[in-house]
């Protein structure tokens, strides 16, 4: 398994061991052993999945406020996408700095991202299946978000709209900036 480390501390780009032949392949999609040794030692309680119709297809940028927070293994099964996490923790050398990696089927990457961090992905395809584990459940009353488009964190969804409009929910439609949004993380030091 390969792990490569992206420009903020803690996020981490996985391309898993893929072991193919005549007759297709095989991988592991987790192990807690080995994901403890990259680093990753969260417990993963729920796994979700997203099905996207069509392309343009903007989810985000989501995160659950304390003491919910989401730490995220994600991966994008059939189809493609940029997949995105911005770090808002208050206090940190990063804050509002983004990193993002496309997932696919065919590069069957995942994407860790910590708690502190919000999360939105843009589908390049149709019909595309999005997976991930999260180590923490589902709470409405934490469950946060802020625009796609903020300026102030000015993801570089453009050149991969290409002119389109994005396909949005009334939620991230309607979201607020970074520096409106009700967002409790405070920077402890990396990968806490």
């Amino acid at each position: 398994m390969k792990v490569t480390e992206t420009k903020i501390p803690g996020v981490l780009i996985i391309d898993p061991d893929v072991h193919g032949d005549h007759r297709g392949y095989f991988m592991e999609t987790y192990n807690k052993a080995k994901y403890k040794e990259l680093g990753i030692d969260v417990e993963f309680v729920q796994d979700n999945m997203s099905f996207s119709a069509q392309k343009g297809t903007l989810r985000g940028l989501h995160w659950q406020n304390d003491p919910m927070a989401q730490s995220k293994l994600v991966s994008c099964t059939r189809g493609s996408v940029i997949d995105v996490a911005v770090d808002i923790r208050k206090g940190s050398p990063t804050y509002g700095e983004w990193v993002s990696v496309e997932l696919s089927e065919e590069n069957k990457r995942q994407f860790f991202i910590p708690q502190g961090f919000a999360h939105g992905f843009l589908t390049l395809s149709d019909n595309v299946e999005f997976r991930y584990k999260v180590d923490n459940f589902y709470s409405k009353e934490h469950d946060r978000g802020i625009r796609y488009d903020d300026p102030t964190v000015n993801v570089d969804w453009g050149s991969l709209l290409n002119g389109i409009d994005p396909v949005l929910s009334d939620k991230d439609k309607n979201g607020l900036v970074l520096t409106e949004a009700d967002c409790n993380f405070i920077y402890k030091g990396d990968n806490k």
